[in-house]
């Protein structure tokens, strides 16, 4: 199973605006209520995610959205792994695309443009919480990315009628832990 770019209007990855936010919470509200990508049951509003996205950039991390055509069609962050000091360096990435856009290449742009973005920062490694261990597609897209499987939680969340698995990925951003951090 590959993310394959499908002709027509190229995808176009930028930062995300607070005007996107009613879209940003169409795509994530399909996922709530429909996947286990998210353990969150409920969808939040688009005040609540727009707060989110200022947490976000508040920490100087990238909040991005995936444009197609002038729809959005996805969109990714990263945040913080932890919040005590010592994780600083480490990051986590959340990636959605807008339900019947999977398989198009946007997966594959908003990954690749966070990971850029979050190399060109002090983040020294980046970890992806799959929420369902059986999402193959998920996976696949971060192992082209080069993270590893470091483990699994088994039976950690509950959702639609059925336990969940979380697989934990990750890959080093730059250097990753070959060097110590530049002073902060």
């Amino acid at each position: 199973m590959t993310d394959h770019p499908s002709p027509g209007p190229p995808i176009v990855v930028r930062d995300a605006l607070g005007s996107d936010m009613e879209a940003v919470r169409a795509v994530y509200a399909h996922h709530v209520l429909n996947g286990r990508a998210t353990l969150e049951e409920v969808p939040p509003t688009t005040e609540e995610m727009a707060v989110r996205r200022e947490a976000v950039l508040a920490l100087g991390l990238p909040y991005l959205v995936a444009e197609r055509d002038g729809r959005i069609v996805g969109y990714c962050y990263a945040s913080t792994y932890r919040p005590r000091a010592g994780y600083r360096f480490t990051v986590e990435d959340s990636i959605y695309v807008a339900d019947g856009f999977a398989r198009r290449g946007i997966g594959s742009a908003l990954l690749g443009a966070l990971i850029e973005r979050c190399e060109a920062g002090p983040w020294r490694q980046m970890l992806a919480v799959v929420g369902d261990g059986g999402n193959p597609a998920s996976i696949h897209l971060h192992r082209r990315f080069g993270f590893e499987p470091v483990g699994s939680m088994k039976s950690v969340g509950y959702k639609l009628g059925r336990w969940v698995d979380v697989v934990v990925m990750q890959r080093s951003l730059g250097p990753g832990g070959s060097t110590p951090p530049a002073p902060v």
